[in-house]
Parts: structure tokens; C-alpha cells; sequence
């Protein structure tokens, strides 16, 4: 599938692990069908959100296969390069490429940060390596990136025409977005936003063709993003709003919040995560189960009460 066909909503996909924290390849099946259900346009796998460096290079190929698979003839999947060398990182996405994914996202590493010749070297240098794959740019901001100013990664775009989206998530996104837009040469087809769509209705104001956030509200994005793109922005900000005191929680709790959400309406049995990252007592689960609950009128899938039968 051509990787013209990202647009809307692109779910970054968390990795489910067993109770001995093992990798769950069939909870992940039933992820990635989950954000199909919900109206996903395309697949996200591995991203940071994906616990990208707790895993190892078999269990991230294995997982991509099982979201490729699930994937194959409905929306695209778009690998993450991962970290590395160049090489490593052209290595990932050539084996990415055999498994299906259409498009690979390389993130600039926080090494370049100030250094956008380093950081156009080392782009170039992946890019050599790999072969007939359409990229996203991702802009990160420190530490997780690079955080380059926009006209800087312009420069990187204007001379690397593999590069056909950026990824925007340093911040303030919104006028970052603009700038890339207004001088962004021919064969860069669009801006993505990022921030866990926490700033989604700015980005798409501005133009943003696209949104990847976590995969545990997809039905409720979906939802968003079409209401938007009908411009009925009264539902839109009536979303918007509604979405926010969750994914507040999320910049703390990042994906075990995800899981918890995604175990609290039956599409995993659990929310655990090799990252080190705090845990939940009873106060937060009380108040996750309210805001659950406040939004349980937009939840379109659910396997809560098939998980009980």
C-alpha cells in the first residue's frame, strides 16, 4: 500500500507482556485489531510508546510480523528505525520492509541537538542504506531527540526527497508545523503531529494531515479527527475536552497508563511494563475509573464484557 495513505489517525502501538513478562504476541494481535476496529488509518510499530528499548531485536521483528499480518490489506504500518547506527537503524527498517511496513519513521537522535549538519549526515546515512522506503522524520524533543527548529529540518527534507512526512513533536508544535508547511518543498506530503494528540486540534488548524497518538482511546480520536476534518468544531472541541483529564494522566504514567486502559476495556489481560515507570495506587485507579467511565458513551469497541463471559 502507498504511504500516500497516511493520514488521520496512526496508533502507536503499546507491547503487551505476560504475567512473567514475556512478550504476548496474541495480546498484540488483538491490539492492532482493536485500533482497526476503532478506525485507525494506519499502524504504528515499534515507537517509543512500544517500550522500544526493552526489546530485543527478535521480539520487536516477531511483533512487527504479527502487526503486519494483521494489518495486510486494510491500512499501512509504519516501522520506527529505532537507535543506532546508521547501519542498524537501515537494518531495522529493510527487515521491517520485509514484513510488510510501508513506511519507516526515523527519529533524529538528542546527539544532534544544535547540529544539523551532523543530524543531515547521519539522515543521509540511513537513507543510503535502505531501499525503496518512504520516510518520516521524526522530531522529538530532547532528550528523547533532537528538537531541531523548523528551519532546520527543512534542510534535512529539502535534501533527502525519501523524506515525505515529519513527525512534529517538539514544542510549541503548532508553529513549527506552520513554518515546515509554508516553505516545505514538493515531495514532503505533510506534517504529523505527536504529543499523544494533547495538542491535536492546533496541529490540525495548522495543517497536520495526520496525528499518531497512543493506542488506548483510538475509537475516541477517530472520532475527533473526522468531526474536525467535517468542520464541525463544536463536537470537535466537546472531544477535545473530554479526552484531555486522561491523557494528563498519560504524560505521567506514558504507556502503563495505555495498558491499564486497554486491560480496563478487555483488550489486555494486564499493564505490564519492562520501562521504569511508577506504578498506580488506589487514588489514581479510582480517578482513571471515573474518567473511564465519563467516556464510556464514545467507546465504539469494547471487549470488556466478552472478556468476562
Amino acid at each position: 500500500m502507498n504511504s500516500s495513505a497516511l493520514q488521520g489517525i496512526l496508533p502507536v502501538l503499546p507491547t503487551p507482556f505476560n504475567e512473567s513478562g514475556v512478550v504476548d504476541y496474541s495480546a498484540m494481535e488483538r491490539v492492532a485489531q482493536f485500533c482497526l476496529e476503532a478506525g485507525a488509518n494506519a499502524l504504528v510499530f515499534p515507537g517509543v510508546a512500544s517500550e522500544y528499548d526493552f526489546l530485543e531485536r527478535s521480539e520487536r521483528d516477531e511483533l512487527l510480523e504479527v502487526v503486519c499480518r494483521t494489518a495486510e490489506g486494510k491500512v499501512p504500518v509504519v516501522c520506527g528505525g529505532g537507535k543506532g547506527t546508521p547501519e542498524v537503524i537501515s537494518e531495522n527498517i529493510g527487515r521491517a520492509q520485509s514484513l510488510g511496513a510501508s513506511a519507516a519513521m526515523l527519529l533524529i537522535p538528542a546527539q544532534f541537538s544544535g547540529d544539523v549538519s551532523g543530524a543531515l549526515d547521519f539522515v543521509k546515512s540511513v537513507i543510503s542504506g535502505t531501499d525503496g522506503v518512504s520516510f518520516v522524520l521524526q522530531n522529538a524533543p530532547t532528550p528523547i531527540g533532537a528538537g531541531l527548529d523548523a528551519k532546520d529540518l527543512l534542510r534535512i527534507v529539502e535534501e533527502c526527497p525519501e523524506i515525505n512526512y515529519v513527525k512534529e513533536e517538539a514544542l510549541p508544535s503548532g508553529p513549527r508545523i506552520t513554518e515546515v508547511l509554508a516553505s516545505a518543498p514538493n515531495h514532503l506530503t505533510g506534517v504529523i503531529g505527536g504529543g499523544g494528540a494533547r495538542y491535536l486540534i492546533d496541529e490540525m488548524n495548522r495543517g497536520a494531515i495526520a496525528a499518531m497518538p497512543a493506542a488506548e482511546i483510538t475509537d475516541l480520536h477517530v472520532k475527533m479527527w473526522n468531526a474536525h476534518v467535517g468542520a464541525d468544531m463544536t463536537l470537535t472541541r466537546s472531544l477535545y475536552m473530554r479526552s484531555l483529564p486522561l491523557l494528563v494522566i498519560q504524560t505521567i504514567y506514558r504507556m502503563r497508563l495505555t495498558k491499564y486502559v486497554l486491560t480496563e476495556r478487555g483488550v489486555l489481560s494486564n499493564s505490564i511494563v519492562r520501562a521504569p515507570l511508577p506504578g498506580f495506587d488506589s487514588y489514581d485507579r479510582a480517578e482513571i475509573a471515573v474518567q473511564l467511565e465519563s467516556l464510556s458513551d464514545l467507546f465504539e469497541i469494547s471487549r470488556l464484557e466478552e472478556s468476562k463471559v
